[in-house]
């Protein structure tokens, strides 16, 4: 007989909202990390020193690090390592919260590729919620066509392949252990990092210095400034991601998601209690439109 455990909504939801005050929190240091290195070095160091953390989850038995299918695994490493190169980026070059708003189109590019692509019908609560969230994105981006800018797109590819990272993994990597998937994650992100730095290598390209820099900045060796907010990242994002699925371990998922949103409210929170950055009265309309919109889209997923 085919026994399921026992759901507990409180428990995931304190889970969630630890795990968000977590990332909120490690996300704001990035503009700092790219005051001394750059894109491709941070992601490969972050992935050195965060990789021994999980095969200790793994030998703690928390799940295996060999995935049964090293394909699917790969595929959905790979799209969801592009969303985080781009989500990334732009948390050097803009506020969090604007990059948070490209990276939470998540959910609605979800909903049109399920319609587009794989033909499953969705009701008119969705559709109001997909035109909810993309009115919110276009509040907390700014988006003006007279002063339109390629850093506005950043974001939203993030939130595209990030998308595209969770119905890959919903589709083919049913069965999966979570270590093996975030194990394959951070040896992309390593992969991707070490390759940016080899081309940079290569051909070097000119770097402004600071966050402007990020993207095109080679190797620095040292990097006494960055390296504590490396080892934070790398602490904090398996500490939050552990934290995530114990709360999709512990609650039933359209539930447990909504928790999630609560990263648009901390995350702007740190920012503005460290660097001073502010929020128009527009930007937190949008916020809280995306806020819920995601929630009408998770709650109606059932």
């Amino acid at each position: 007989m085919l026994h399921t455990a026992a759901t507990k909504p409180l428990s995931a939801a304190l889970f969630m909202v630890g795990a968000m005050l977590i990332i909120g929190g490690i996300d704001n240091v990035i503009v700092l990390v790219a005051q001394e290195i750059g894109l491709w070095q941070f992601h490969f160091t972050r992935a050195l020193t965060a990789l021994p953390m999980v095969i200790v989850l793994s030998l703690i038995g928390l799940g295996t690090l060999w995935p049964r299918r090293w394909w699917a695994v790969a595929l959905r490493s790979g799209l969801v390592a592009l969303s985080m190169l781009f989500y990334f980026s732009a948390l050097a070059l803009m506020p969090i919260a604007q990059a948070l708003a490209g990276l939470f189109t998540s959910p609605i590019f979800i909903l049109i590729i399920t319609v587009l692509v794989l033909g499953q019908p969705i009701g008119r609560w969705r559709i109001l919620a997909v035109a909810l969230g993309f009115l919110g994105i276009l509040m907390v981006l700014q988006v003006d066509p007279r002063t339109f800018s390629w850093l506005t797109v950043l974001p939203v590819a993030g939130g595209f392949f990030y998308a595209l990272g969770a119905i890959s993994t919903r589709t083919f990597c049913a069965g999966e252990s979570t270590v093996s998937m975030l194990a394959g994650l951070l040896v992309m992100l390593g992969s991707l990092g070490a390759l940016g730095l080899l081309t940079l290598h290569l051909w070097p390209m000119e770097s402004a210095a600071g966050p402007a820099g990020f993207v095109t900045r080679g190797w620095v060796w040292p990097m006494p400034q960055a390296s504590p907010f490396v080892l934070l990242q790398a602490v904090g994002s398996v500490a939050g991601v552990f934290m995530i699925i114990k709360a999709y371990q512990l609650g039933e998922p359209s539930y447990v998601a909504v928790f999630e949103y609560s990263v648009m409210i901390f995350g702007p929170l740190y920012a503005f209690v460290l660097f001073g950055q502010t929020l128009s009265i527009g930007q937190l309309a949008g916020i809280a439109l995306i806020m819920l919109a995601g929630m009408v889209i998770a709650l109606r997923a059932r």
